[in-house]
């Protein structure tokens, strides 16, 4: 039986065009790291995955991912005297990080317990979400 071959073509790469960009982490820059790192474990049960020093810019950073997997959060620290410690200025750039609980008023009085108070709590038709502050100051969104 012959064999029929038919021609369509030089090969074509699978991915044409390039891959489209996509978020893998956000860094905040906080002022105090362990705190900060107790923080982010202990009242909103993130794992640290990592923990890296950056002779460059004289920092510490520390990966942090939710326990149900997820985008990676990033806490960078800075040694005073170096141009990326800089002053800190709440609300500057970043408005807030938003995170899903089982239930929001055990969270909130969770929160109060570690030291964070409620800031402000807002309801919307069927919905509600409050939001305390890190120790940096950075307003932490909780939707239940």
């Amino acid at each position: 039986m012959p064999v029929v071959m038919l021609w369509l073509g030089p090969p074509v790469s699978i991915r044409e065009t390039p891959m489209a960009p996509k978020l893998t982490y956000t860094g905040i820059r906080v002022k105090d790291l362990e705190k900060s790192v107790a923080f982010y474990s202990g009242l909103l049960g993130m794992k640290e995955t990592g923990r890296s020093e950056i002779p460059e810019s004289k920092g510490t950073a520390v990966q942090l991912v939710s326990a149900s997997g997820g985008p990676v959060l990033e806490l960078n620290h800075y040694a005073d005297g170096t141009r990326f410690a800089t002053k800190y200025s709440v609300g500057e750039a970043l408005d807030h990080l938003a995170f899903h609980v089982d239930d929001l008023d055990k969270f909130l009085a969770d929160a109060r317990k570690a030291g964070s108070p409620t800031v402000l709590e807002m309801r919307s038709g069927t919905s509600r979400w409050a939001y305390v502050e890190d120790p940096n100051g950075i307003w932490i969104e909780a939707f239940a």
